[in-house]
């Protein structure tokens, strides 16, 4: 069964870690992005363009807020951490 996660992130490094990672790795069922830093960037898509074949519809980008709202409705494995401006500590 796949891993159900939500990246946290700036559109940046979230995206970055998507692609390098998660894009097309049949264990993980991105469910979304999390927006907080590029205003507007909120109830957007990541594109199937570059969500790749995994992602026919791209991922939905959600505020920040509403991260526990997804946590519940989905029933969230992971939620990763994709900040380039956190410290690594």
């Amino acid at each position: 069964m796949k891993k159900k996660v939500i990246i946290m992130g700036a559109a940046g490094r979230d995206f970055h870690n998507f692609n390098n990672y998660f894009r097309d790795n049949e264990e993980y069922n991105v469910i979304a992005f999390t927006a907080t830093q590029i205003p507007g960037i909120d109830d957007k898509k990541y594109p199937a363009e570059l969500a790749g074949k995994l992602y026919p519809n791209g991922i939905k980008i959600h505020p920040e807020s509403m991260v526990p709202k997804l946590i519940a409705e989905h029933d969230i494995d992971i939620v990763v951490l994709a900040y380039s401006d956190l410290p690594y500590e």
